[in-house]
């Protein structure tokens, strides 16, 4: 399998367009196959290219943050030389050393927080109308005692010497291109720029310290199995102030002991005797917003389908707003008995003889077996 898009690029789920596109070209730049000495340089540099041209695509990028690899396959790909690339700003940007101009330094800086993943379980009913809830997990968050910049009371980060904080050492080396210069991250300083000769000891230097926290997520209305909420913000802390990472919360519902769920729909089956199929009658429903009186037409047969209009789920937009809801669709069950009293059986022999025996074959009805292939193909009407 691939690795992650954004780990390759070494960016959070939340970086945004610029982010991207500056990972990529230090990347880039650092291992391109005509400037690296690294032996597999080459396939780092088209696994580089390949993340960042989903990453960099808007509507490529959406598709993988939902469905991963499966949901851009085909999707980038390098085919080697300076091919697959965006544009032409980015290759200039890679080669301008080649025409004499030399790269501007660009400083790593401290890394931004990693993303944080939280599972919760909600019952059915609280995936129909929403909830809060409150979760908890362990993240890495800002140091107290240093305020997240790592060095002891009293001292403070200074700037790298080697690099003289730009996070980049440089050589030149003669290319097909000309004189290029490569430029690697800093050994001194890791690419920060700033070193820290005196580091705190509550979290050793590096400005933040795990902990637990317990928060409250608003879980909207209309949720299904599987969804994920993003919680921006509320992923690990970053490195000496750089941004934190986002907390993706991932939501499991449980089932219904009767209520079942199509869609936006909500699916309920029911029985109703022989004597409330033929004669019609009014009957209690349970619904998500409660009971409500359904009437029952006299001749009912089992298969029979009726509709409660706005009973159902709301549809749940991208932004999490909702935009109506869904119906109740009620599948009626004409339950035959089995267990007579005496009084019964003679009633039933009654109407027996007086409806005959002659069976006929059905010519216009529609029966159970094609009502249920309507449900199956969406049009339970």
């Amino acid at each position: 399998m691939p690795r992650d898009y954004y780990e390759v690029l070494g960016v959070s789920r939340g970086a945004d367009e610029r982010e991207v596109k500056t990972a990529f070209r230090r990347l880039a730049r650092q291992y391109h196959p005509d400037v690296s000495q690294e032996a597999d340089a080459e396939e780092k540099f088209k696994e580089i290219n390949e993340a960042y041209e989903v990453l960099s695509d808007e509507e490529k990028r959406a598709r993988y943050d939902r469905f991963g690899h499966a949901g851009v396959n085909g999707a980038g790909g390098f085919s080697g030389g300076m091919g697959g690339f965006s544009g032409f700003e980015d290759i200039f940007d890679i080669f301008n050393s080649a025409f004499g101009e030399q790269p501007r330094g660009r400083r790593r800086g401290p890394a931004a927080g990693r993303d944080r993943r939280v599972d919760v379980t909600i019952d059915f009913v609280e995936a129909v109308f929403g909830v809060e809830k409150e979760i908890e997990l362990q993240r890495l968050e800002s140091c107290d005692s240093c305020d997240g910049t790592g060095a002891a009371a009293g001292s403070r980060p200074t700037t790298c010497g080697t690099c003289n904080g730009s996070g980049e050492v440089r050589q030149v080396q003669q290319t097909f291109l000309g004189s290029m210069v490569r430029a690697q991250i800093c050994p001194n300083c890791g690419g920060k720029g700033q070193v820290i000769s005196n580091p705190c000891r509550n979290c050793d230097g590096s400005g933040r310290r795990r902990k637990r926290a317990v928060l409250n997520v608003k879980i909207p209305a209309g949720v299904s199995e599987g969804i994920q909420i993003q919680v921006r913000g509320d992923g690990d802390a970053g490195e000496h102030g750089a941004p934190p990472g986002n907390l993706f919360v991932v939501v499991h519902v449980k089932d219904h002991a009767y209520f079942k769920r199509k869609e936006n729909d909500i699916i309920l089956d029911i029985g109703i005797n022989i004597a409330q199929a033929t004669l019609g009658d009014r009957i209690g429903v349970d619904t998500v917003d409660g009971p409500v009186e359904l009437n029952i037409p006299p001749g009912t047969q089992t298969g029979k389908v009726f509709r409660l209009r706005g009973k159902g789920i709301p549809r749940l937009r991208s932004d999490g707003s909702n935009s109506g809801r869904g119906d109740q669709m009620v599948y009626v069950q004409v339950e035959t008995p089995t267990d007579l009293t005496e009084r019964q059986r003679e009633l039933f022999t009654q109407l027996a003889e007086t409806l005959g025996r002659e069976n006929k074959p059905q010519t216009g009805g529609r029966g159970l077996w094609s009502k249920m292939a309507d449900f199956l193909s969406g049009d339970p009407d």
